[in-house]
Parts: structure tokens; sequence; C-alpha cells
């Protein structure tokens, strides 16, 4: 079925199934070997590796942020200039857009390989901690311009109706990661650098899988001599702000509760925060694959002026970011303890107990979470940047600096909580935004 059947004619629960499912397993696969690689690098190299990759993670995620700026912020106007019969604008900004990453991506690579030991360096970290941490950047630093683009290839893909074989890239880099780490952590005995090699190595791998049917020409959008306007940058631009917004927001978040981690608890402090961000980072990824893989079908039914079709994909969106959200919510409820063990496998008495407590303070973010990522998911579908960012950034950023002067004087308790708080208040500002923008569609839609 071509893509634009698939978006135009297929009945929205149907159509929820057959993007939505693959979409959630490649973003679960996507997860795994992420949380494999906190696994392995806690069960081999130990308590002060674990802490070090937890507290380099945010500059490597920053590292890929201005490539999904481009890549998401290219698949909004991608979509609806399908949806329009506007193909050859539509593989214009393709083509514009990968040649973006690939610039961005040498660019900020060789920004963090030079300031990795200095931003270690004023996160407060030293000796050894400091040292493996600024191992692991680099070797990120150094893929940059390959690695950057596998994320956006995943998008383009599903634009162009591929959705299994983006599915199964994604399960092939998860693999394809995991082995790699397990034959130079376990078998090899290499270091941390390693563990990030192997990652590399597996985006790598699949990115130059991922371009072959746009090279050779079987794709619905390909690649044409680039036409680089001011117009279609900025429109790049203004869609991407909202997932680039809550990548940056997210790390300088991050970075800030690492700074006080490091200082209210030390080591500890900053492995029981990976820990969280481990559980999160299996959970987001199931919410973002959902939501995620109806943005084309959305922005090419908005784009052909199907309104009433746009409410009945969401609908199913938010119902299943519901259901997976309140799961998850039980799960860290109720299994604490084995979800620690899985990355710090010698944590007992008050490591023990301080990590359970976290995560139990942690599952009640699950409860609203589900909220205001859908409804972000939706105003970036229908080209509305603005509204998007407004709940981005004060998800990732605002809400969460405002609890930690708020929570203070709980200490560590405060920090916990802070997730929790930070859902509820963006649940409240999300439920604004999308009674606004239903006004608007139900009027247009008249």
């Amino acid at each position: 079925m071509n893509s634009a059947t698939l978006f135009s004619r297929t009945a929205p629960i149907k159509l929820f199934f057959i993007a939505s499912i693959p979409g959630a397993i490649s973003m679960l696969a996507s997860a795994l070997y992420q949380t494999i690689d906190g696994v392995f690098v806690g069960q081999y190299l130990g308590a002060t590796a674990f802490a070090a990759i937890n507290l380099a993670m945010p500059f490597v995620i920053i590292n890929f942020s201005l490539a999904d700026l481009i890549g998401f912020g290219s698949s909004v106007p991608i979509a609806i200039n399908l949806g329009r019969g506007e193909e050859r604008e539509a593989s214009n900004i393709f083509t514009c857009a990968c040649l973006m990453i690939v610039g961005t991506g040498v660019a900020i690579g060789a920004f963090l390989y030079a300031a990795a030991p200095l931003l270690i360096q004023l996160m407060g970290a030293e000796g050894e901690f400091a040292s493996l941490a600024v191992q692991y950047i680099r070797v990120y630093a150094i893929g940059s311009p390959v690695t950057t683009i596998v994320f956006a290839m995943d998008n383009f893909l599903r634009i162009c109706g591929y959705i299994r074989g983006s599915m199964l890239l994604n399960i092939l880099m998860s693999v394809l990661s995991a082995a790699l780490e397990f034959l130079f952590l376990g078998v090899l005995g290499w270091g941390i650098w390693a563990a990030a090699l192997a990652t590399c190595t597996g985006m790598v791998v699949c990115a130059l899988l991922a371009l072959i049917p746009f090279f050779r020409g079987r794709a619905l959008l390909h690649f044409r001599r680039p036409q680089f306007r001011a117009a279609t940058v900025r429109q790049i631009v203004a869609c991407g702000s909202p997932n680039f917004l809550n990548n940056i927001a997210g790390r300088i978040t991050s970075i800030l509760l690492n700074f006080i981690l490091v200082r209210l608890g030390g080591e500890t402090a900053v492995s029981v925060y990976g820990v969280l961000m481990y559980a999160d980072g299996f959970i987001q990824p199931l919410l973002y694959g959902m939501c995620d893989s109806l943005q084309p079908a959305v922005g090419y039914n908005w784009g052909a002026g199907k309104f009433s079709r746009v409410r009945a994909i969401e609908k199913c969106c938010f119902a299943a970011s519901a259901v997976v959200s309140l799961l998850a919510a039980a799960v860290i409820v109720l299994f604490p303890a084995p979800i620690t063990s899985l990355f710090m496998p010698e944590a007992q008495g008050a490591v023990l107990t301080m990590s359970v407590g976290a995560l139990q303070l942690f599952s009640i973010t699950y409860v609203t979470r589900w909220f205001s990522f859908a409804t972000q998911s939706y105003m970036l579908a229908i080209e509305k940047p603005f509204s998007a960012s407004l709940i981005s950034v004060s998800t990732a950023l605002v809400f969460p600096a405002l609890l930690v002067a708020v929570l203070w004087p709980l200490g560590l308790t405060g920090i916990w909580l802070n997730f929790a708080g930070t859902a509820l208040l963006a649940a409240a500002l999300s439920a604004a935004v999308l009674v606004k923008q239903r006004r608007e569609l139900y009027q247009s839609d008249r």
C-alpha cells in the first residue's frame, strides 16, 4: 500500500495499528539498546563508569539535537507538501535537510570533542570519574558527521511508507549495538570508550542501509539538486524547534540536576538519577514511537484539509498513550528493586533504599505525562510550532527549574518529586493549548 492511500483512505483505527505498532516497536528497540548500554557498563565496568555515562549523556544527546531539529522539522512540511500533491518541493526539502544534518554533525562533533574536558570539569567531576565521561563523549563526537542522520532517516522512511523497514532497521541497530557492546566489554574487556563505539557503529551501519532506497530512486522522496531558500530553512527550523528546544532544555535540566546531585549525594545520587533516566528512556520512546509514527498521516490529512480525519487519528493517539503511560507507572511502583539491580547490581542498604524510594516517587510522573506528550506531538504534526514549543520548553526546563526552587527544602526527595510535579503542570498547560486549538479546528471544519 502506497503512503498516499495509507494516509488518506485507511480507517483511523486500522491506520493507528499499521503505523503506530511498528513505530512503537521501532522506538522500543532504540530504547532497548540504550538500556543495554547502561546495563553492560554497570555490570562490566562498575559504578564509577555507570555514573560517568550518566554525567556525559546530556552532552551526547545535545550532539544529536540539531540533527533532530532538522530531521523532524523537515518531516512536517514534507508530509504537508505531499498532501498537497507538491512532490518536487517535498523532495527538495528532503535533500536540503540531509545536507544540513551532515554539516551540523561536523560542526557540533568538533566542538564537543574539543570542549569535553572543560564541560565535565565544570560539572564538578574529578579524577577517573571525569576521565571516563570525557572518553565517552569524544567517541560520539568523532562519529557525529555520520551517526546524526540515522534518526532523521527513520522519519523519512515512514513518510515514504516504509514503516516496517524503519522498524526493522531500528531493531537491527539495537541488536548490532548490543552484540558489539557485549563483545567489546564482556569478551575483549575494553573500556568505556568501547561502549560508545559499539553504539556509534550500529548507527553508522543502519544510516547507510536507510539511504539505499533514496539513492536507488525507489522511494516517494528522492535526492535532487538542492534549492536552498530562506523560507524553506525557516520552515524547517520552526517545525523542528519544539523537539530541539525540548532536547536542549531537557539536557540543561539534566546538567542542572547532575550539578546539584554531585554536591548533595555524590556518585551515588548521580547513579540513582541515571536509573530514573534509563527507566524514562525505556517508556518515553514507546510514547514517542506511537505519536511520531502518526505524524506523517496527520500532516498529510492536515495539508489535504481533512480535519475530521485528523481528529479521529489523534483520538487513537491520546488513548494509546494513556494506556502505555499508566501501565508504566504500575510497573515502576511495583518493581523498583529489580529495576535498580539491572544497573546497580551491587546496590544494597542505603543505596538500594535511596533508589527504591526515588523510583516510587518517579512513577507518579506517568499518571499525567502522557497527556502533554500526545498534545505536543499533535501540535507539531499540524504545523503549530509555537504551541508545541511552549509545551516542550515548559516541560523540559521552566517547570523543572521552578520546582527545584520550590522543593529545595526537601533535599534529594525534592529532586525525585520534581518529575511528577513537572508532569502535572505540563498536563494543565497542554489542556489549555488543546482546548484553544480544538475550537479553531472545529470552526475550520464547518
